[in-house]
């Protein structure tokens, strides 16, 4: 993990992987993207130590992109379920899948795609203008600094 000091650095980049930056963590999301919502599922989905399951989970948690829900109380058991601020790393997950897919490829081709649940029409994670809304190539686009 990045250190939590910004010292020179004025970045959401920087900030965003102190969050989501560790690999178990963006794959729990993913899972839970998948419809895991249990400690269990996650264990067998992922092949992750229990310990670091727990404190990803309690991660995600603390920073509110998880809420632990009850689920049943004897035994005491919780789901982990998406919170919004949690389902909105569905664009960074996907936009990450789609590049896998164009630039690490697989024999017999990518193991998922993500659809649309109204229509089961293919999901793209893009770049949009907000004044013109044309469809952005990387290429017409630059980062500039706001203050």
């Amino acid at each position: 993990m990045l250190k939590n000091t910004y010292e020179g650095q004025d970045c959401n980049v920087a900030r965003s992987l102190e969050v989501i930056g560790e690999r178990w963590t963006l794959l729990i999301a993913r899972s839970a993207f998948l419809g895991i919502k249990r400690f269990d599922g996650f264990l067998s989905n992922l092949g992750i130590a229990r310990n670091v399951l727990a404190n990803r989970l309690g991660r995600l948690v603390e920073h509110g992109l998880m809420e632990k829900v009850l689920y049943q109380e004897k035994p005491v058991r919780y789901e982990y379920v998406l919170t919004p601020k949690g389902r909105d790393l569905a664009k960074p997950v996907i936009a990450l899948m789609q590049w896998g897919d164009r630039n690490l490829h697989l024999a017999g081709g990518p193991p998922r795609t993500a659809e649309h649940l109204g229509c089961d029409g293919s999901v793209h994670a893009q770049l949009r203008c907000t004044d013109c809304d044309r469809e952005v190539h990387t290429d017409e686009v630059a980062v500039r600094r706001t203050r």
